[in-house]
C-alpha cells in the first residue's frame, strides 16, 4: 500500500517538442494537470543545443505555472516525446544527456501523440505540422511512416508546402516557371523586389521557416491560384495515401494533429476525412501517460 501511494503522489511533465515549438504539462495523479509551459523548437535533428533549451524553457514555465518551485525539477518523472528521435543517432544523444529530471522515458513525437490521441488505447494518428508522419499502435505492435526529416519528404506539411511554393515563387521570377499569385505575397511577405531577395532571406532557414509560408499557400489555393492548389492538391493526396496505410492496420479509431490538421482536412479524399476524428488528449499528455507506464514499471522492479 505505501508503494501505491508514494506513486500516486508522484510529479510528472510531459513533454511534446516539434520542429516549431515545445510544450510542456505537469501533471498529478491526485490533482490532475497542475501547470503548461512553452518553448521554442525542440527537433534534435535541427539543433541538439535548441533543442535541449527548448525542453528547459518549457519546463521552466510549466513549473511556475504551476506555483512549483524550480529545484522541485528533479521531483518530475518526465515522459519525452519528441521529433527526430525516430533515428536512433539521435535517440542516444538525448538518451547520454544529464537531465535534471528524477526519470526520464524517451520515444517519438509520434508514439506519445498517438497515445494521448486515444487516451492510451490503439489507434493511429497522423501529424501534419512542420513535418509529417504516421503512427499507429495495434495489439501492441506499432508502426510509422513518413517523418524521414524535411529534406527526405515530409510530404503535405507546412515545410514541404513553404518549400513548394518558395521554389514556384523562384521560377516564375526567373521566367522558367508558371505564373502564380504567390510571387506577390511572398514578396511582400520578405519585403524584397527580386528572387535573390526571397533566396537571400531563405538561406539556412530551417524547416519552421518555411512552414510559416504554408498558410500564404492555403490562402491563394482557395482563390484558385492554380500553382497554389497543386501543392495542396498534392500534399492532400500524400496524406490521404498515408491515412489509407494506416487504416489497413485496423486501428480503433484516426486522429490528424497539428497546425495543418485543420485546413488540410477539407482537402483529403471524402472517404478518408469522415474516418477522421478528433484526438481526446494533446501529445504532451501522452507523453504524461507514457511516463506513468514507464515509471510504473520502474518502481515495480525497485520495489522487489
Amino acid at each position: 500500500m505505501m508503494a501505491k501511494q508514494v506513486d500516486q503522489d508522484q510529479l510528472y511533465i510531459g513533454i511534446d517538442g516539434g520542429g516549431t515549438k515545445c510544450r510542456a504539462t505537469i501533471y498529478s495523479q491526485q490533482h490532475g494537470v497542475l501547470g503548461t509551459g512553452l518553448g521554442g523548437a525542440a527537433n534534435p535533428l535541427h539543433g541538439l543545443e535548441r533543442t535541449l533549451e527548448s525542453i528547459m524553457v518549457s519546463t521552466q514555465m510549466a513549473l511556475q505555472n504551476a506555483g512549483l518551485k524550480v529545484e522541485q525539477v528533479h521531483e518530475l518523472n518526465a515522459g519525452l516525446g519528441l521529433a527526430g528521435v525516430n533515428l536512433p543517432a539521435l535517440y542516444e544523444k538525448i538518451l547520454q544527456w544529464q537531465h535534471p529530471f528524477k526519470h526520464m522515458f524517451l520515444t517519438t513525437d509520434l508514439h506519445t501523440a498517438c497515445i494521448g490521441a486515444h487516451e492510451g488505447s490503439d489507434g493511429a494518428v497522423i501529424i501534419t505540422g512542420t513535418g509529417s508522419c504516421g503512427f499507429a499502435l495495434v495489439n501492441g505492435q506499432t508502426v510509422n511512416y513518413g517523418g524521414h526529416g524535411f529534406a527526405q519528404g515530409d510530404m503535405g506539411s507546412g515545410a514541404w508546402m513553404g518549400l513548394e511554393a518558395v521554389k514556384a515563387v523562384l521560377l516564375d521570377l526567373d521566367g522558367l516557371g508558371e505564373s502564380t499569385a504567390l510571387t506577390q505575397v511572398l514578396l511582400g511577405h520578405f519585403g524584397v523586389k527580386d528572387a535573390m531577395g526571397i533566396a537571400e532571406q531563405m538561406a539556412g532557414q530551417p524547416s519552421s521557416g518555411y512552414a510559416k509560408l504554408a498558410r500564404y499557400v492555403f490562402k491563394q489555393a482557395k482563390l484558385n491560384d492554380a500553382v497554389a492548389l497543386t501543392i495542396v492538391k498534392t500534399g492532400a493526396d500524400y496524406i490521404s495515401r498515408l491515412a489509407q496505410r494506416l487504416l489497413a492496420l485496423n486501428p480503433p479509431r484516426l486522429s490528424m494533429i497539428g497546425g495543418l490538421a485543420e485546413p488540410l482536412q477539407a482537402w483529403l479524399d471524402p472517404t478518408i476525412a469522415k474516418q477522421v476524428q478528433a484526438p481526446k488528449q494533446p501529445p504532451e499528455m501522452g507523453a504524461i501517460y507514457y511516463a506513468i507506464q514507464s515509471a510504473g514499471q520502474e518502481f515495480k522492479k525497485v520495489n522487489e
